[in-house]
């Protein structure tokens, strides 16, 4: 019996289709995944007869994208990181390919979708989140940092260090909050799904597809904006420093704060090494000009932190072995030095460099 494609790549009339088929991993990408994610994305972006792209995930499943393939990696990691960096290279590709799309793209996010997922809906024109959406960038917690353009799209939410909220905590949104927060275009209830995929593919034969998406999807969408705690405007004097210690004096000076209380306690967690690096990441991808210059800063980090401790204690503590308890080296925030940061974001050689496709 020949196995079912890991992605379902198709086209219906003038719509170009790509459904995540991996289920038993929730979606969960590997290499594979995003090479056929590419090679589908790049026939169609001069092919007249395609005019917008959908991305979904087989139905009967509660993600849409669970993330990478975290396992590999740190199998990899613990060995030559050669496979990992050749997933984080093809996948940044796919992150920038969407990026930078010159049709409409639509990405139904309807579950769990996390890391990986993040990256293949995010960076698209329209995001449709359900009621059943759990976003997340969950990486401090095994010792990675928010990839896929996390360094590009966190530092540029509309609230002010929203998402350093995000990336430091792993806080996890619902679908409406997402829609708050911009990370969602739009809040279709989960059993219109199928009128949202039938509305996109005949927004797909007009003469203006992308207004007439924008328009179907308006009519569908459930158009709230639910409150997220903190109120708007109080992350900034809490996240709104250049080192992690201070983020933490903020928050311990405010302990009377319940809600401070439980994000100082949530980033104790977390591994002192990557919140300093994804603090860092968000900083300076702030101030990168290009999307493809923030993707080859985040694959430096991404080629170093794949073999190192943290990474691959994090995995074994959280996926591998599950018992929460990661020992992470250096310890303590203080551990993390300058010159550690500095080794992680310096450049490559040349010839080990990312770049686009």
């Amino acid at each position: 019996m020949t196995e079912a494609p890991e992605v379902l790549v198709r086209k219906e009339g003038r719509l170009g289709r790509l459904t995540l088929n991996r289920a038993g991993a929730l979606h969960a990408l590997n290499t594979n995944m995003c090479r056929l994610m590419i090679d589908a994305l790049v026939a169609w972006r001069d092919d007249p007869d395609v005019s917008a792209v959908l991305v979904d995930h087989a139905e009967g499943t509660r993600g849409f994208c669970a993330g990478g393939d975290i396992r590999m990696l740190a199998e990899s990691g613990a060995k030559d990181g050669k496979e990992a960096r050749e997933f984080f290279f093809t996948e940044y590709r796919l992150n920038h390919l969407i990026q930078s799309y010159p049709k409409p793209y639509v990405a139904l996010i309807d579950g769990v979708t996390m890391g990986g997922g993040v990256g293949i809906s995010v960076h698209g024109d329209f995001r449709v989140a359900t009621e059943r959406t759990t976003f997340a960038m969950p990486e401090t917690g095994i010792g990675l940092f928010p990839d896929v353009g996390g360094g590009w799209f966190l530092p540029r939410l509309p609230e002010p260090e929203f998402g350093t909220w995000l990336a430091l905590t792993g806080a996890r949104l619902k679908g409406e909050e997402c829609v708050t927060a911009g990370v969602a275009t739009h809040l279709v209830p989960s059993e219109l799904l199928g009128a949202a995929r039938a509305q996109i593919a005949g927004a797909a034969d007009t003469h203006d597809p992308k207004n007439a998406i924008r328009s179907g999807l308006d009519a569908l969408c459930e158009a709230k904006r639910k409150p997220i705690t903190p109120a708007a405007g109080a992350l900034a004097p809490l996240f709104g420093f250049d080192t992690v210690e201070e983020i933490f004096a903020a928050l311990e000076k405010d302990s009377a704060n319940p809600w401070c209380v439980t994000q100082l306690d949530t980033l104790k967690t977390k591994s002192p090494q990557t919140l300093k690096v994804a603090l860092r990441q968000i900083r300076e991808g702030a101030q990168c000009a290009t999307f493809a210059d923030n993707m080859a800063m985040e694959y430096r980090i991404g080629a170093r932190v794949v073999g190192r401790h943290d990474f691959l204690e994090g995995v074994r503590a959280v996926i591998v072995d599950k018992d929460n308890a990661p020992i992470w080296n250096p310890a303590t925030l203080e551990g993390v030095t300058d010159a550690m940061l500095d080794e992680i974001f310096a450049p490559l050689p040349a010839s080990e460099e990312w770049s686009p496709l």
